[in-house]
């Protein structure tokens, strides 16, 4: 790992205060020098040791990504494999090689060999927490879930990190790591210090 790391946010919807403060709230009790930053432009993607992809609306979010150029560069470093990568919720879809639905308006980043379903647990109301066994992790760790997509499945490298139920739910493939929760909305910091380990 670098000696001073910088993590970008896509700046474009979801919950990008509460992946900074928990990304801040990791650093300080990992005791690592490291800052934060929102990206919202294409020429940032070459300034950060790693990048994570937040929930929202993962039509929008790709449209946004498109218009800005940012897809571009994040496909390139994708590509080159040289950037840690973590996709929460709508992150999670946009890292899928494939979805279950077809919809045009989702450009893919082909990141991971994995097939995922939007909304799998339904919409907005339907949104729940559970305790899950992550590969790796002593403890259980609270998910928290909100219009949360599914892995259905996935193939090659990329591995099975985290099941609920039946479900994949989390997802690790090289650098590229692909959760269907949010670990941003709860303080437990092992997911942000796994992630971090990536770098």
């Amino acid at each position: 790992m670098v000696n001073k790391i910088l993590i970008g946010i896509v700046g474009v919807q979801g919950a990008i205060s509460e992946h900074i403060n928990s990304m801040k709230n990791a650093l300080y009790k990992l005791n690592i020098k490291g800052d934060i930053i929102v990206i919202k432009d294409s020429f940032q993607i070459d300034e950060i040791d790693a990048l994570i992809i937040p929930g929202g609306e993962s039509t929008t979010i790709s449209n946004i990504l498109q218009k800005s150029g940012l897809y571009n560069e994040i496909f390139k470093k994708i590509k080159e494999k040289n950037l840690p990568i973590m996709g929460t919720c709508a992150g999670c879809v946009l890292l899928a090689s494939e979805l279950v639905e077809d919809i045009k308006e989702i450009k893919l980043l082909y990141a991971m060999n994995m097939k995922v379903k939007r909304n799998a647990y339904g919409g907005q109301r339907e949104s729940f927490e559970c305790d899950i066994d992550i590969k790796g992790f002593k403890k259980q760790y609270n998910a928290i879930f909100i219009r949360a997509p599914i892995i259905q499945k996935v193939w090659g490298d990329c591995e099975i990190i985290a099941k609920f139920e039946d479900d994949i739910i989390m997802a690790r493939q090289g650098k590229f790591l692909a959760l269907s929760f949010h670990p941003e909305l709860t303080d437990d910091i092992r997911i942000q210090k796994y992630f971090i380990d990536m770098i």
